[in-house]
């Protein structure tokens, strides 16, 4: 019997694999046994590295995440290359900083089309597949504190991040029945691209700090148990639920 974490004859399709989170949880799911499909626009060269070095394989299906018509086609793209699509994790998202008075169009549209439209429809193309296919799925969703709380200068962001936690939420509601399980992660705050300039602002850099319990940025590779967990057997009755990674920051 095998070991219920174990995801040997999986492939997961993990978007935004090429750098951070997605990175982390990429090679995670390969240590883990699992082969990848990296859905987006950059190269992932070094987490090909770190896949191969796993003993796993690693497909790049090149992909603009803005282009709704194209995700039917990378669910589809993948499943060619690796045999089978068993995993979905919509990790890829965008943020752009500004005052609410000041927030332009351009900046929510930007980022509710990546960060919420994109996941959506990509996971309506994975599960239809999942359904085609007569086969369950796990599609986990990388959601954030401010599926929380409320932030500041950052309103299309909370609305996305807030918006996914709802929608993990409906679509586990809607696919449970079909053996599709929808869960979110929620990380805390990763030193990542997405964070630098909260880590170089030394006034919010320390009160971030100050309210951590685990007292430290939390390392990409930190989410990685997380990841195996939902993707895995060992999660086959957990529905709709998010799971915050994020060093005890809620409990604060």
């Amino acid at each position: 019997m095998t070991h219920p974490f174990d995801l040997a004859g999986r492939v997961a399709l993990v978007t935004g694999a090429n750098t951070g989170l997605g990175q982390a949880i990429a090679i995670a799911l390969a240590q883990a046994g699992a082969d990848i499909a990296a859905i987006g626009r950059s190269a992932p060269d070094e987490t090909a590295a770190a896949v191969a070095a796993a003993g796993r394989r690693l497909s790049w299906v090149e992909t603009g995440l803005d282009d709704v018509a194209a995700l039917g086609g990378a669910v589809a793209t993948a499943v060619e290359r690796l045999g089978r699509a068993d995993i979905l994790v919509n990790n890829a998202g965008t943020i752009r900083r500004n005052a609410a008075l000041d927030f332009s169009e351009d900046d929510w549209d930007a980022v509710l089309g990546v960060n919420l439209k994109s996941a959506f429809f990509l996971a309506q193309a994975f599960a239809r597949h999942c359904v085609a296919a007569g086969q369950g799925g796990k599609i986990i969703n990388i959601a954030s504190m401010l599926s929380f709380q409320g932030g500041i200068r950052v309103a299309s962001y909370t609305a996305s991040k807030s918006g996914l936690l709802g929608l993990t939420r409906l679509l586990a509601n809607e696919w449970a029945a079909q053996g599709i399980n929808v869960n979110a992660i929620a990380p805390g705050y990763f030193a990542t691209a997405n964070t630098s300039a909260l880590r170089a602002d030394q006034q919010r850099n320390r009160d971030i700090l100050a309210r951590i319990p685990a007292g430290r940025w939390g390392d990409p590779a930190d989410l990685g148990g997380a990841a195996v967990f939902l993707a895995s057997r060992a999660a086959d009755y957990v529905h709709g639920a998010v799971l915050p990674v994020d060093g005890g920051w809620l409990a604060r």
